[in-house]
C-alpha cells in the first residue's frame, strides 16, 4: 500500500486536534464562572491599559523588536556551528578554522550589539529617564 507511510502522520495530526479540542471543551464546562470586572478589563504586560489602543507605538519599539529578531536567529546558528566543531568518532570536525570563524562570528555581534547600544535603541520605555 503506497500510503502506509501518511497514516501515522494523519493519526498523530488527529491526536493533537482532538486533544487540543478537548482541552478548550472540558475547561469550558468545567472552568469556574465569576466574572468580575477587573477579570474582564483587558490586560497586558503588567500594567493597565492608558490611552488609546489604536495609538502609534514609537520607532524604537520596533528597533528593539528587530534587534532581537535578529540576534535571536544569528543564536540559532550557533547550535549547528557548535555541532559542525564538535569532532565526530572519526575525527571529522572542522578544527581551528571552524573555532576562528565562530570567533569571528561572535566578534561581528558583539560589535553589531555595542553599536546598538551606543546609538541608545535599547535605551526607551517607561524606565528610561
Amino acid at each position: 500500500m503506497l500510503m502506509t507511510g501518511w497514516v501515522s502522520i494523519v493519526i498523530m495530526i488527529g491526536l493533537g486536534v482532538a486533544f487540543g479540542a478537548g482541552s478548550v471543551a472540558i475547561s469550558h464546562l468545567l472552568g469556574p464562572r465569576k466574572p468580575t470586572p477587573e477579570k474582564a478589563a483587558p490586560y497586558e504586560c503588567g500594567m493597565p491599559p492608558v490611552g488609546d489602543a489604536r495609538e502609534r507605538h514609537p520607532v524604537q519599539f520596533y528597533l528593539v523588536a528587530m534587534v532581537f529578531l535578529l540576534l535571536d536567529i544569528e543564536v540559532a546558528f550557533l547550535y549547528p556551528w557548535a555541532m559542525a566543531l564538535k569532532p565526530g568518532g572519526d575525527g571529522a570536525g572542522l578544527g581551528w578554522l571552524g573555532f576562528i570563524q565562530l570567533v569571528v562570528f561572535m566578534l561581528i555581534l558583539l560589535g553589531g550589539y555595542v553599536y546598538v547600544w551606543r546609538k541608545g535603541i535599547l535605551d526607551w520605555g517607561p524606565h528610561k529617564r
